[in-house]
């Protein structure tokens, strides 16, 4: 309740709702909805249908392209020149750019030099490219 003072000594009651209280909590409500909703569908019990669909065939020869650790090149077990990497690509893939290509980069390799492979490959027009790593294997 507020009141509000005249000069000639009347006391009149404003009567106007403080609605901050009120924003407040509805803000503290609003919070709490936001964080507990997403929890709240974690463990739905769903019984998916099983798939039909084939799985994707892996290729008969993968195209592996390794940056070594002093920054050579190898196609396959070739080695390449970053220059002729295009055109060893082309020979390789028999100019199929939909092919994936799969970059193998040592773990001593700069990761500049591993960039500068994925570069050439986009220059060159191969734009399907896979890292290559080792499974469950520690991070070191």
């Amino acid at each position: 309740m507020a009141v509000r003072l005249n000069h000639d000594d009347d006391l009149d009651e404003t009567h106007e709702i403080n609605v901050t209280p009120f924003i407040d909590v509805m803000l503290v409500l609003l919070i709490i909805f936001m964080v507990a909703a997403p929890l709240a569908t974690v463990d739905v019990k769903v019984d998916l249908p099983a798939s039909t669909a084939e799985p994707a065939p892996k290729p008969d020869k993968p195209v592996f392209l390794t940056v070594q650790a002093d920054g050579a090149l190898s196609l396959g077990d070739r080695p390449v020149a970053a220059e002729a990497l295009a055109a060893a690509l082309d020979a390789e893939t028999g100019r199929d750019r939909d092919q994936r290509i799969f970059v193998r980069g040592d773990k001593a390799a700069a990761y500049g030099a591993v960039m500068e492979a994925m570069n050439a490959l986009r220059a060159a027009g191969y734009l399907k490219v896979a890292l290559v790593g080792l499974e469950g294997g520690p991070v070191e």
